[in-house]
């Protein structure tokens, strides 16, 4: 398996970076087991005994504050090398509020609280990232998950910083763009995995070097993975056709180091090929009569999507069309600290990107998109003002997308922004308080219908973080967010044969305002730790695609985006018990009922609820979990809409450094008993049910 791998990831650099000697020589000292240097220590072994949980640093809260008054969730070391998979939203559905959209194996983007799409941004490292997903669930996010050092989520008011992002905000934290020197000059790691499902081949490495002042960082990953198999039961067959996912990403930064700051830029280049199951052509020739559907006799165009594919065919000819994306990402990162009195820091990042995707149908490029994005970003973080410490900042940005083809239903638009914010937090005795301002202009012009919409919006939030016993702790938020609407949701029109929808914007959408209020109680100390959120979001303005009809010859949808009020009300919970020096037992669940206000009846793919019960076990520097997770039928359903039924799934893993050496392996065995299940948040959840059965073997070596 390791030449195999070697040679992709060598492939993937060379391609990416035109840098192949200096890919190569990275990834041979990566993985070679014998090196003159220090070995690195053996992971120790987790202390049972009760324990205050330990503190984090939280890199897209602008003062890192651990402590907010909503719920931040810091996934790190063993725990995300253990999540992570081939999408961002596949890696993270398995924490408390956060689900995904599924949209086979290629693109899956993050649900929050029952929130998707634009209410749920996307960062790389405080900056967002510029793709196509927030378009379509169909469409990728452009991050690799191998490549991330730990994943940040920031739920409810945390996140007004990061703009409307109303559900919440995943910050990726990277190290393309070094911030210190290495001790010994040289540091990096590199892992190869094995996957069942799809027999998906995966490896990655970084290494970073420095000398004096300077410090550079080379990275790469590359993943090659067939169709993949469906738990037991599904009437389609095993495999889900077209459900490949292939991608290679490269990147090379380079860092100016100093004692009192940074200045880095990197370089990323990312493609990546995949699927895209239950595509249909039985809408061809569907159009419009005022709001109703016609779709007239236009033969059989129709494809066996469910054919069973026992192996993976390089040319893709799958009878399912197929994504080819390519990204360009340039970033400049940089921090002073101490510029001059009452100044603790000044921070600049800035990036640009070149995105573009073909969907390809046979030989033959159907549908392009395009998307031309840079955006800049600067903080001021003051020393204390009266006991208050704060960041103030600016951030600007342009978006130009584009669509030709087939399935061009959105225009050519050009989008600008210009923010401002600011976040403050004063601590006194066992109290912390906290409040943010933002105020948000925008303009979106169509370039071919020569129309330009203006909004503006201005957001707040204050919370309080108390600490009335030592060992728990209550908290309590009060948000007020506006939400602008974004280029699709205005001037989309046409066939969407990937979600089997016919779309139509609305010019005269406003933006939407959201009021939310958060509640919070934990334990954070003990051999018994727990914490409970219950939150509630009254929306005014709540822009959905609406229903409008539906041909019941073929199932094609007419959505119309609209506006009405709506309400989110739900909650989080988690509790853990200390059974004895190396055992230790988690119960969890979560839950959101989303609906229109004024009896107006449920929203469409809401996620459904959620318990589970795991038991985590450590010995000897080795790690284990065993967990089940039930999700329950969604019967609460839109109009249009069908019930999803629930579905148990067994995941085990196990996970050991091995003493005196630079090495760690890992097992991790999904849905064990092989269920069938289905995802209520996906478009395509008949066509493209969850991945059955599922073993994945790792080995990582860190130096």
């Amino acid at each position: 398996m390791q030449p195999v791998i070697s040679r992709s990831i060598s492939r993937s650099v060379s391609r990416s970076l035109k840098m192949q000697p200096v890919a190569l020589a990275a990834l041979l000292c990566a993985l070679a087991p014998a090196q003159a240097q220090e070995p690195s220590q053996p992971v120790a072994a987790q202390d049972p005994a009760p324990a205050t949980l330990a503190e984090v640093t939280v890199t897209g809260l602008p003062m890192g504050a651990a402590d907010m008054a909503a719920p931040v969730s810091v996934l790190e070391e063993e725990t995300w090398r253990l999540r992570r998979a081939a999408t961002l939203g596949e890696s993270l559905t398995g924490e408390p509020g956060i689900q995904a959209t599924h949209f086979g194996a290629g693109a899956s983007r993050p649900v929050i609280r029952g929130m998707d799409g634009p209410r749920v941004g996307v960062l790389a490292n405080g900056m967002e990232l510029h793709d196509a997903s927030t378009v379509s669930p169909d469409h990728a996010v452009v991050t690799e998950p191998l490549l991330a050092d730990k994943v940040e989520v920031l739920r409810g008011p945390a996140a007004l910083v990061h703009g409307g992002a109303v559900g919440g905000v995943v910050n990726v934290v990277d190290r393309k763009i070094p911030t210190a020197v290495p001790g010994n000059g040289v540091e990096g790691a590199a892992e190869v995995r094995w996957s069942s499902a799809a027999r998906e081949r995966a490896g990655v490495f970084g290494l970073t070097a420095g000398q004096g002042p300077l410090a550079v960082r080379v990275e790469g990953a590359s993943r090659r993975a067939g169709d993949y198999r469906v738990g037991s039961g599904w009437d389609a067959g095993r495999r889900v056709a077209g459900s490949f996912n292939d991608g290679d990403t490269g990147s090379i930064g380079l860092s100016w180091i100093g004692r009192d700051g940074y200045l880095g830029v990197a370089y990323t280049r990312q493609q990546a090929q995949y699927g895209l199951p239950g595509h249909s052509h039985d809408f061809e020739g569907c159009h419009l009569h005022g709001l109703h559907l016609h779709c007239g006799s236009h033969g059989d165009h129709g494809h066996d999507d469910h054919d069973d594919h026992d192996g993976h065919d390089h040319d893709h000819d799958h009878g399912v069309p197929n994504v080819d994306m390519t990204s360009h990402r340039w970033d400049v990162r940089g921090e002073w600290r101490a510029p001059w009195q009452g100044v603790e820091a000044l921070r600049l990042n800035a990036s640009h990107t070149r995105y573009g995707h073909d969907e390809i149908e046979g030989d033959e490029v159907s549908t392009s998109f395009r998307n031309r994005a840079h955006d800049l970003r600067l903080e001021l973080q003051h020393a204390p003002l009266a006991g208050w410490r704060g960041v103030w900042g600016i951030s600007t940005g342009q978006r130009r997308f584009s669509a030709d083809g087939a399935e061009a239903y959105v225009k050519p638009t050009d989008t600008r922004r210009l923010s401002l914010f600011a976040l403050e937090e004063y601590a006194v005795g066992d109290w912390r308080f906290q409040a943010a301002l933002r105020h948000d202009r925008q303009r979106v012009r169509a370039q071919e219908l020569d129309d330009e919409r203006k909004h503006h919006g201005t957001s707040a939030s204050v919370g309080a973080v108390w600490r009335f016993v030592p060992g728990y702790q209550a908290s309590a938020s009060l948000s007020r967010a506006q939400r602008m609407p974004t280029a699709e949701e205005l001037y989309a029109k046409g066939i969407h044969m990937a979600t089997g929808t016919y779309e139509l914007g609305n010019q005269q959408l406003k933006k939407e305002t959201s009021q939310a209020l958060e509640l919070g109680l934990g334990k954070t100390s003990g051999a018994t730790t727990w914490k409970l959120q219950a939150y509630h979001y009254r929306i005014k303005g709540y822009i959905y695609g609406q229903t409008l009809d539906v041909d019941h010859d073929n199932g094609l949808q007419l959505l119309q985006y609209s506006q009405r009020d709506a309400r989110f009300t739900g909650m989080e919970a988690q509790v853990r018990q200390q059974l004895g020096r190396h055992l230790g037992v988690s119960l969890w669940g979560d839950v959101v009922r989303a609906k229109l206000a004024h009896a107006g009846g449920p929203l469409p793919r809401i996620p459904a609820a959620r318990v589970g019960v795991r038991l985590d076990a450590s010995w000897q520097g080795w790690e284990g979990q065993a967990e089940w997770t039930q999700t329950l039928r969604q019967n609460r359903i839109a109009a249009y809409e069908s019930r999803t039924g629930g579905y148990g799934m067994l995941n085990l893993s196990v996970y050991k450094a091995i003493d005196g050496t630079p090495w760690q392996f890992y097992v991790k065995g999904e849905n064990l008993t092989n269920r069938l299940g289905l995802a209520h948040t996906s478009f395509i959840k008949h066509a493209a049910p969850l991945k059955g059965r599922n073993l994945t073997l790792g080995l990582r070596a860190e130096f």
